[in-house]
């Protein structure tokens, strides 16, 4: 995501100065297509750049980015961090806390799309922090966006997009099943999709992921392992909220039995994996 959105980026004009990924190679390929600096620190990141954006997996790595032995806030005044990582809320606001006190800003910019529409400038973003940060941020943020909202003070578009997340895992879940059963019960899975397609069955992961499905193509754009980690965001959220959500967390059940079986990695669309009856010794 976060080299699709530098691509995208550098096509509309910005500079692109600095990079860092865990992977020195990956970073160091991209810095020699983009003309950048590959640091080798994260502060080496900040002190080229006015505008830094983070894109991390999960809380552990949010959190040792910004205050880690090595992290982003050495010489960080003035600068601008975009977050677009799907992490708790509360650590969206830790981070907010440290970079003000290092007289910095940040801006979460959850996005609720993928690397194709990363690479095209057409993510849909949901922004939390300071509206006048958003406003700074803005004119970035719509190069890379198709649509754009500011949903209110940090926190809450995280916790809007654990709620997005959270439903298209079940609806992922609940079509790898209607397959899966459609399957065993000798149904032409094209025409299933058609009709899925056509009635209340329908929805945004039939487009996506029912032909996948399918063909068992599970190529990965958002894996199981990190849908299961956003589902797990939202049942925290919901235990914090006095409510029980049964759907949630049976589908973070499925998605942890394809970590279980080793196949975390795969597309989420892999849960259908488990659901087909001539491939579910797959997933144990």
């Amino acid at each position: 995501m976060g080299a699709n959105m530098a691509r995208r980026l550098k096509d509309r004009g910005f500079h692109i100065t600095t990079l860092f990924d865990t992977n020195r190679k990956v970073a160091t390929d991209l810095a020699q297509e983009l003309s950048a600096t590959a640091c080798p620190t994260l502060g080496d990141v900040t002190a080229g750049a006015d505008v830094i954006f983070t894109v991390v997996s999960d809380d552990a790595a949010m959190r040792s980015i910004f205050s880690g032995d090595d992290h982003l806030l050495i010489s960080a005044e003035g600068k601008l961090f975009i977050n677009c990582a799907t992490i708790s809320p509360e650590v969206h606001l830790e981070v907010e806390a440290l970079a003000e006190k290092a007289g910095a800003q940040t801006l979460e910019a959850c996005m609720a799309s993928s690397i194709t529409q990363a690479r095209e400038g057409s993510l849909y973003l949901m922004c939390g922090g300071r509206e006048e940060v958003f406003r700074r941020a803005e004119p970035l943020l719509k190069e890379l966006s198709a649509s754009l909202r500011f949903i209110g003070k940090s926190g809450e578009a995280a916790k809007v997009k654990a709620l997005v997340n959270m439903v298209m895992n079940s609806n992922t879940a609940a079509l790898a099943e209607g397959l899966g059963l459609g399957d065993a019960l000798g149904l032409d899975l094209t025409m299933l999709r058609e009709v899925f397609g056509q009635t209340g069955a329908a929805s945004r992961v039939l487009q996506t992921d029912g032909e996948d499905m399918q063909n068992r193509d599970h190529a990965c754009f958002f894996s199981a392992a990190h849908a299961a980690k956003d589902s797990g965001i939202a049942l925290a959220l919901a235990e914090e909220a006095g409510l029980e959500l049964p759907l949630a967390r049976v589908t973070r059940e499925q998605y942890e039995r394809m970590i279980a079986a080793g196949l975390g990695e795969l597309d989420k669309s892999g849960v259908a994996e488990l659901t087909f009856k001539d491939r579910n010794e797959r997933g144990g």
